[in-house]
């Protein structure tokens, strides 16, 4: 009985089981929030690119 207690209060390292929820939770969370991601890395990339054609253009007509 006492083996069995120092095998449960065991804590030197993370098991495959660790890994595996972790990454469930971390996959969750991104299927959960891809078409939020998705929308506001569209606007960014948009405002982005808007500006520096507007920069290149203003550089283009002195």
């Amino acid at each position: 009985m006492k083996k069995m207690w120092e095998f449960l209060k065991n804590e030197e390292g993370q098991t495959s089981t660790e890994y595996i929820l972790l990454v469930a939770v971390v996959a969750l969370i991104v299927f959960k929030f891809k078409d939020v991601a998705t929308e506001k890395l569209g606007k960014i990339t948009e405002g982005v690119f808007s500006n520096a054609e507007s920069f290149v253009d203003e550089m283009g007509n002195p």
